[in-house]
């Protein structure tokens, strides 16, 4: 490729960022003079997060201890972050509690679930699971069954509602897959579950905060995500369970702890659950993992999910036009979509030397990950990347191909 050429994509790159309306977020985070293309995995730090928890651990846990359960907001906090990501995956509040990991919020959905499912009669005995998972939603849903005397039919995505019948209970399916970044059709789906009379779960570990997700326009039933990839929570950030609030009075927790206890301090040896989304809670919340999470999301404060999304394609167009100029041909294809309704936030490109390209991509600046055997990802996170990101990465894949040896 000429330098006239690649000029011409660095300029139109600078100029793409001048215009971009989300640019100033990225002096919201602590960032390097790298290209950090993995906040599909970890999200960058938010520069404010450390003096908050330092608040949390110095002077709500060092000052008040106990005493801010109450004071501080410890105890209600599960429901008021839950209400804080509400807006971000289009749900009303009062929906969404935050806790526990994305595995443990699975197997309360899925048996939750099929006990709703039971309500509308007998027969109902299979678990529909996206063929194409990521793994512990699958282990999960594979235990979950065992336990309630169902059976597991896998299928992918666009097969559901050829394989939905009168037998099915539930369906847990990815929005985003993990590998791909395909965006499978959360509307179109849920309805067809529906008409089946099955329940509809969803994970939205790869979509939620960056892209419309719309659990109450679809009439989603459950759904499940974690924090810490684009809501930038921090490595191992609880998670959140939402709950259609149509379900709350029957929603069956399988994990019917203490913290979900209509009178938790009543001690009491019989279990009455709480009302609403408090039903999701199970045991004593972990607190600083959880306040860090709450300060987090302050990034989120006046920013349009809506205006994410088009920075979001706007961020993949780019550089996959970039991918095509810069890289020789045959030593990647993208197995992402180019279909902007059928693509999430991350470009997967298919390579046979992945392993040692990221690594030495790494090396130089560029981080992505990489699915073994032959898959290099690339997350593009719109709140602090940026189009001159986007085409350093290309340029970057570019040359490491060069010095990587085809095969």
């Amino acid at each position: 490729m000429s330098e006239t050429s690649r000029d011409a994509l660095r300029e139109r790159a600078s100029k793409l960022d001048a215009a971009d309306p989300l640019a100033p977020q990225r002096g919201l985070f602590a960032l390097d003079d790298g290209v950090y293309l993995d906040g599909n995995s970890l999200g960058a730090l938010p520069v404010h997060v450390p003096a908050r928890v330092q608040d949390v651990l110095t002077r709500q846990w060092g000052e008040l201890r106990i005493r801010s359960w109450g004071e501080s907001g410890w105890w209600t906090a599960p429901e008021r972050i839950g209400d804080r990501i509400a807006p971000l995956v289009g749900a009303a509040a009062g929906q969404i509690v935050v806790g526990d990991s994305t595995s443990v919020n699975v197997f309360k959905a899925v048996v939750a679930a099929t006990r709703l499912a039971s309500l509308a009669g007998e027969g109902r005995d299979e678990i529909l699971v996206d063929a194409t998972t990521f793994p512990t939603d699958g282990y999960i849903a594979a235990s979950a069954a065992r336990l309630t005397g169902h059976r597991i039919v896998p299928v992918a995505p666009d097969g559901v509602p050829a394989a939905l019948g009168p037998r099915t209970a539930a369906v847990l399916l990815n929005q985003v897959d993990f590998r791909t970044g395909r965006l499978h059709d959360l509307p179109g789906l849920t309805a067809a579950v529906h008409a089946a009379g099955a329940i509809a779960v969803w994970d939205l570990c790869h979509s939620a905060g960056a892209l419309p997700v719309g659990l109450d326009e679809h009439g989603v039933d459950l759904a499940v995500g974690c924090t810490y990839k684009y809501l930038n929570g921090g490595p191992g950030s609880p998670a959140y369970l939402y709950v259609a609030e149509r379900h709350q009075a029957a929603f069956d927790s399988p994990l019917p702890g203490w913290n979900s206890h209509a009178d938790p301090f009543g001690m009491t040896p019989d279990y009455a659950p709480a009302d609403g989304s408090v039903r999701g809670r199970v045991g004593t919340p972990d607190i600083v993992s959880m306040l860090t999470l709450e300060a987090a999301l302050d990034v989120w404060d006046g920013v349009s999910v809506d205006a994410v999304r088009a920075k979001s394609l706007a961020l993949t167009d780019f550089f996959l036009e970039c991918v095509e100029a810069y890289v020789p041909a045959g030593r990647v294809t993208s197995l992402t979509p180019a279909a902007h309704a059928e693509r999430g936030s991350q470009v997967a490109l298919r390579c046979d030397d992945a392993e040692p390209v990221m690594r030495r991509l790494i090396e130089r600046g560029v981080v992505g990950d990489l699915r073994r055997p032959d898959v290099l990802r690339f997350g593009f996170t719109p709140l602090y990347v940026g189009f001159a990101d986007a085409e350093r990465a290309a340029r970057v894949l570019a040359e490491v191909l060069d010095e990587v040896p085809a095969g």
